[in-house]
Formats: C-alpha cells, sequence, structure tokens
C-alpha cells in the first residue's frame, strides 16, 4: 500500500512563528500570590488577567496590578482584544469603594485602572469612573492614579467627569494606525481618540496612549500615528508587539524585531514625546509609575544620546 503524503487543508494559513525575544517567565512568587489572593478575595477584575498581558508574573511579582471597573464583559468586539464581549451585568455601585480598599491593602505607591466599554449606559460608565478615582484617592492619599480609558463615544460631558476626578495620568489608547482602525478597533474611530486625548490635555491632565504593532501597518504610517498623538496632545505613547489572544482574534502578520522597537522610540522623542516606552512586550500600563514624571524619559532619553557608543 503507497504511502500519502499528508496535504494541509486549502484553507489552513502558515502562522507566524513567535521568536526568542517573546518569551515570558511563567508568574511564580509570594508577592504574585498575594496580589492574586487580594484580587480573588475583592472579587475584582484586573485587564492582566482578562487581557491575557505577558508581564503579569513581571507586574504582580512586584506588588502592582491594573484593575478593570465595570465589570469584564465589553459591548465592543475589538479584533485585537482578549476581553469578552456580550451583555455586560448591572453597575455595581459598591465598586469603586472594593477597588480603592485593594489598593490600600496592596500598600501600591502607584496604580493603574481600566474599564470594559460599557455602551449601553447613557453616561458610558463615567459616574463609577468618577466615584472610582474619588475612592481611591480618599483612602489612598499618597498613591498616584493612571486611569486608562475608553472612548465614551467622543461625549465631551462624560470625559469631563474623569477630568474633573483628577487622576495624575489620563490613557487613551490608539490602538493602531489610521488605515487598519476600522478593522482592528471595529466600533471606534481614529480621529475621535484622537480628540479624546486633546479633550483630556486640554483639561490639564496628564494625557497617554498606546500602539501595537504587527498587525500590517507601515513604517511611515506608524511615524504618523506618533506625530498625529503628539499635535493632539499626547505626553506618553507605549508601543508594544500585538499577540494574537486566540484563533478567533487578528492574526499576526509580523513579529517586530527589537531595533525597530528603539526606532520608533527615538523618533517619539525627536517628534517632541515627553515619554516614549517601545518594546516587544511593552502594555499600557508596562513601567507606568514612571509615566507619572513630566520630564522624567525626555531626561534619560537625552543622558543615552550623550553616552558614547562601544
Amino acid at each position: 500500500m503507497t504511502e500519502l503524503p499528508v496535504v494541509p487543508a486549502v484553507n489552513e494559513k502558515a502562522r507566524v512563528k513567535k521568536p526568542d525575544w517573546l518569551r515570558v517567565k511563567l508568574p511564580i512568587g509570594e508577592e504574585y500570590k498575594h496580589v492574586r489572593g487580594l484580587v480573588d478575595t475583592h472579587k475584582l477584575h484586573t485587564i492582566c488577567e482578562s487581557g491575557n498581558c505577558p508581564n503579569m508574573g513581571e507586574c504582580w511579582g512586584s506588588g502592582t496590578a491594573t484593575f478593570m471597573i465595570l465589570g469584564n464583559v465589553c459591548t465592543r468586539s475589538c479584533g485585537f482584544c482578549a476581553v469578552a464581549t456580550g451583555r455586560p451585568e448591572p453597575v455595581d455601585w459598591d465598586e469603586p469603594q472594593r477597588v480603592a480598599e485593594a489598593i490600600n491593602l496592596m500598600k501600591v505607591k502607584h496604580a493603574v485602572i481600566t474599564s470594559v466599554d460599557r455602551d449601553e449606559l447613557k453616561d458610558g460608565g463615567a459616574a463609577i469612573w468618577f466615584n472610582t478615582i474619588r475612592a481611591v484617592k480618599t483612602l489612598n492619599p499618597d498613591t498616584t492614579l493612571e486611569t486608562l480609558i475608553g472612548d465614551f463615544k467622543g461625549n465631551k460631558p462624560d470625559i469631563q467627569r474623569v477630568i474633573e476626578a483628577a487622576p495624575e495620568v489620563v490613557s487613551h489608547n490608539i490602538e493602531t494606525v489610521e488605515r487598519l482602525t476600522r478593522q482592528v478597533r471595529i466600533q471606534a474611530k481614529y480621529w475621535r481618540s484622537m480628540e479624546v486625548i486633546r479633550t483630556l490635555k486640554e483639561g490639564g491632565r496628564r494625557t497617554k496612549s498606546g500602539i501595537m504593532l504587527g498587525l500590517g501597518e507601515t513604517k511611515e504610517e506608524v511615524i504618523q500615528t506618533l506625530r498625529d498623538l503628539h499635535d493632539n496632545g499626547c505626553d506618553v505613547v507605549t508601543i508594544g508587539q500585538y499577540l494574537q489572544p486566540t484563533q478567533k482574534h487578528l492574526p499576526v502578520q509580523r513579529f517586530v524585531h527589537p531595533d525597530e522597537f528603539a526606532e520608533y522610540r527615538e523618533i517619539g522623542y525627536s517628534l517632541g514625546l515627553d515619554y516614549v516606552e517601545s518594546g516587544p512586550l511593552v502594555r499600557s500600563s508596562y513601567h507606568s509609575e514612571r509615566h507619572v514624571f513630566a520630564g522624567l524619559g525626555r531626561k534619560q532619553w537625552e543622558m543615552d544620546k550623550k553616552v558614547p557608543a562601544l
């Protein structure tokens, strides 16, 4: 009997092999266990888990976590995001106090809070955002705070509620270049997100945004996105590699080499951005405790440029 060769199915696409520089250490250690225990005890949601963040071990191991409010089910269906999509549970008005208490127990100096999109709510969840920020600051007056918000459909009064609560940093991720926005962020708009950042800056907040690479964007498009962010008042930009959460999500088109990430860091600072965090495993809240301080990133960049190459 003749043995026939195995032929892959016609519609089976070859997956791009993950390079060595994307290896992630498994989360271990007593501090990691402590943080997980607090999250479970207080029935909190974290984007660390819901978003399958590759830095969860490092961040939780150092006693920090990014909390996700307004539940763990999103009303949007972005092609890159691992957070569940569907009909969310009713708003939990006790959640702000629980988040504040957990941050107090963790004794962190800097906390990050994000949320799912709640487009079914009239205010997009702005009231819960306001209550959470105020509760955290009341119970943890020495803790600095970054809030990673959605676009609130561009509704300025809702964005203003976050501004009024006065977190040290307000972040809103552009995620990708203009050409790919409709495919990657199905219910979002590139220029609406830019307007959110501009509104935050005009409100006196330190602003931040994030970009994923590897979805099919060109170098010129990445540079233009950095330029658009700067022109609309963005202070801090994080740039990282997109990693496909499941087979149902957008595939990785390319794994970007660390040298290219380093180049975007240089370009970002050259355009005038105040802090550029750029690397394969960089995510929105990675090293976020450093992003609070105006001039810190730029000062380090200028110092690095003065060091002669070996």
